[in-house]
């Protein structure tokens, strides 16, 4: 066991961490509200899985957030975020957005590479990081078993619902300022560019 896990492990039995779910829990609301916030600010998400058995994980994670979602179901490719003028361009990088503005990860430390991108790009990061894992090298941990596959997939489903959710609120609000934005281009301006 990492040391520095130990603050949200129950104890050991057999050898066998045994994860604190006291601890896991309101770190699991602290990722979904970030979640939902991102999305909710029109933000893009990707979600991270790179074992075969979370590859159906992370893409219907990403499908539930539909156009603000993406995701990395294979090795992730060094430098993607880092070096991004060679393997996208100078005028894909200058029209579109490379840079995600949340990355969730569901296998950690197959992931270093990702982690420390987003790291030097400041781009905030949620994992399940289990009990062989410093829960310091991602900025919202979730104490979880990151080898099982049903925790995989309830830690993502819980997220891209809540991120679904965020999309929800950021399609309001993008409806209410076309909204306004009609109804100012209707009324008619009153004594505008006028000398009284």
């Amino acid at each position: 066991m990492n040391p520095n896990f130990i603050p949200y492990s129950y104890g050991t039995r057999s050898g066998i961490t045994v994860i604190d779910l006291d601890q896991t829990l309101p770190m699991l609301r602290r990722a979904a509200n970030l979640v939902r916030a991102v999305a909710g600010a029109g933000g893009q998400i990707v979600f991270i899985g790179t074992r075969p058995d979370l590859r159906p994980i992370v893409q219907k994670a990403a499908e539930r957030l539909g156009s603000q979602g993406y995701h990395v179901g294979d090795r992730w490719l060094p430098g993607t975020l880092t070096n991004k003028i060679p393997l996208f361009g100078l005028d894909v990088v200058k029209k579109t957005k490379v840079v995600p503005d949340l990355v969730i990860l569901l296998n950690p430390l197959a992931n270093m590479n990702a982690i420390r991108e987003c790291a030097i790009e400041h781009v905030p990061t949620i994992a399940i990081v289990d009990s062989d894992a410093d829960p310091r090298i991602v900025m919202y941990p979730i104490p979880a078993n990151d080898e099982s596959t049903r925790t995989a997939e309830l830690v993502a489903g819980i997220l891209s619902i809540a991120g679904r959710e965020g999309v929800g609120i950021w399609e309001q609000e993008k409806n209410r300022h076309a909204e306004i934005a009609e109804r100012y281009a209707r009324k008619p301006n009153y004594g505008v560019g006028k000398n009284f």
